[in-house]
């Protein structure tokens, strides 16, 4: 065990992200190392193999158990307590993963164990479904009580103490546990779960540990059938082979199993506290940068990041948050230095309002109702000298894309490319899944992406709302839906990379945020509310300038960003050889 003692630095490295949903981030408490998973993992291969404690060669064999067992099952047969089975199939050289320890014999599930049968409730009863079960300490949390009239049809299998329940429904979920006290009224399970009740006092928690370990996973993956929702059936399940040690050493390993996985928790535990205080430290000195009063003050929290970036930019999340920072900061004109030889972004807006003036005039673009003007208010941050701030809709000419399913009998269309919510991502277009769409041909033109168009994503959940990409003319035709809006340029020398740039920095999600139409977990932005979204504008020399900087400091975050997956992947790959070492001593 030195291997797991002397090197839990290793093991509780690569640390892995768990999805997350809504509006927030993944949290440094949803980070589970690599290292602890292959680390639990090893614990329950170890105890099956019988290389977790040590043997003591005054036990009883499980050769005597297994006479025990046969007489006992030949009893409870006879009293009409269990039904006899079909013969299980002999168990061949072939079939057995590994050699087991003296004293150690395998076994097929079946050889040990027995069902209950099943029955439909008649009265109240407590029902145990697998949404029941917490996988991750494998025990049932939330059994509910029902009356027969509210039984599901599911609710068949009868369990007592002692017995050993295991979802056959997608069993990569772990749904296994052990029925460990007695239920007022009486426990009715899922037919969802295969039954396994102990013989003969053997350990119904070291059978439940097998089931976890990789041996058996193996063994489920190598049965089971579907794709969506694997499933095996019961016959499967009892066949599946276990390896029986002595019963005093199955107490044991319990025992040790328990103090190690506890050990586990604790490690992971430290590790979430770690990575929370670390995730809070970068957002504290980030912040810092943003807020910054004056340019010393910004220059001081610089230097402050400066002197430890080494060790604050170590995880996917603090890069995240640094390129984050960065967009804030050149959206806020405090990434690069003023120039006040530029010309000033009021000239620049005068010129596009003369432009788009013309436009409408000659009918090329349609006239909208004017928005209100920008109060002090509304204002997002103080702008630097030079800059101005304006509605989205002055600057750019927003459209509605096409609807899907419209009736087009009669009509002559075209079939072309078409652009969805989910080929728009944040800065980049995903164009693997294309799909097409019928179009009028006197329509094709009004929904045409062109080379420069801003594609703006209406909403889905919360990180779908005011996704921007630049359309760059990957494609000679393709439309865009309506579910994605679409901003021309008005005027040729507009910088569209800078509006990308804004319109996917915090403050502007900030604003489609606060905006949108919300549910509970979905939410969309409409014409209107994108029309008025008030956007920053630096002079043209100044956004260019923005623009490069921006680009160089996100390589230099995607360098770290690759760094760290090496980084992560050396590792993993040095746990899984201490892993197969393991195996080996």
């Amino acid at each position: 065990m030195h291997l797991i003692v002397d090197h839990l630095d290793i093991w509780t490295a690569a640390p892995v992200s768990k999805a997350n949903g809504g509006r927030g981030r993944v949290s440094a408490a949803n980070r589970s190392p690599y290292g602890i998973k292959k680390l639990r993992e090893l614990i329950l291969e170890l105890a099956v193999r019988g290389m977790l404690v040590e043997q003591n060669p005054n036990d009883e064999p499980a050769s005597v158990l297994l006479e025990r067992i046969a007489k006992e099952k030949g009893r409870l047969i006879k009293e009409g307590k269990i039904k006899k089975q079909k013969p299980l199939p002999e168990i061949s050289k072939e079939d057995k993963p590994f050699e087991l320890p003296n004293g150690w014999l395998w076994v097929r599930l079946g050889d040990i164990g027995h069902d209950w049968g099943q029955k439909t409730p008649e009265s109240d009863f407590t029902y145990i479904d697998v949404s029941a079960i917490d996988s991750n300490v494998g025990c049932v949390s939330s059994p509910n009580v029902l009356s027969a009239s509210e039984a599901p049809s599911r609710a068949r299998k009868i369990v007592q103490v002692g017995t050993v329940i295991y979802s056959t429904v997608r069993p990569y979920l772990r749904n296994i546990s052990v029925i460990e006290h007695e239920y007022s009224p009486k426990p009715i399970a899922s037919t969802a779960f295969a039954i396994l009740h102990p013989f003969d006092r053997i350990s119904g928690r070291f059978i439940a540990a097998y089931l976890r370990s990789p041996v058996f996973i193996h063994y489920i993956e190598s049965v089971q059938t579907g794709i969506a929702y694997p499933a095996i059936n019961d016959r499967q399940f009892w066949s599946g082979l276990i390896s029986l040690p002595p019963l005093a050493e199955q107490h044991r390993i319990v025992a040790k199993v328990d103090e190690l996985m506890a050990l586990c928790d604790r490690l992971e535990q430290q590790q979430a506290d770690s990575s929370a205080a670390h995730q809070t430290l970068v957002e504290t000195l980030l912040a810092t940068l943003t807020t910054a009063a004056d340019h010393q003050e910004f220059a001081e929290a610089w230097h402050r990041i400066a002197g430890h970036f080494d060790t604050l930019f170590t995880t996917e999340e603090s890069i995240d948050q640094l390129k984050q920072t960065i967009l804030q900061l050149a959206v806020q004109g405090k990434l690069v230095p003023q120039d006040p030889n530029d010309e000033l972004a009021s000239v620049l807006l005068e010129k596009i309002a003369k432009e788009k003036a013309r436009l409408i005039k000659e009918g090329k673009i349609k006239k909208e109702t004017p928005l209100t003007k920008i109060t002090g208010e509304e204002e997002p941050f103080h702008l630097p000298k030079g800059w101005a701030f304006t509605r989205f809709e002055n600057i750019v000419n927003i459209t509605s894309g096409v609807t899907k399913g419209r009736k087009l009998a009669g009509r002559k269309v075209v079939s072309v490319p078409y652009l969805r919510v989910a080929n728009v991502q944040r800065g980049f277009l995903e164009l693997d899944l294309m799909k097409e769409i019928e179009i009028p041909k006197e329509e094709l033109e009004k929904f045409t992406v062109l080379e420069r168009d801003l594609l703006i994503t209406e909403g889905g959940d919360w990180d779908k709302v005011g996704r921007t990409a630049i359309w760059r003319g990957e494609l000679s035709l393709v439309a865009h839906q309506n579910h994605v809006f679409k901003a021309r340029l008005i005027f040729e020398e507009q910088n569209e990379l800078w509006l990308e740039k804004y319109l996917n920095s915090f403050i502007a999600r900030e604003y489609f945020a606060n905006s949108s139409k919300q549910t509970t977990n979905l939410a969309s932005i409409n014409k209107t509310q994108l029309r008025g979204c008030i956007v920053p504008i630096p002079p043209l020399a100044e956004q260019h300038r923005i623009v490069a900087k921006i680009d160089e400091l996100m390589a230099l975050c995607d360098q770290l960003k690759a760094t760290l997956t090496q980084s992560q992947q050396q590792s993993e790959k040095l746990i899984d050889v201490m892993f197969q070492q393991l195996l080996v001593a």
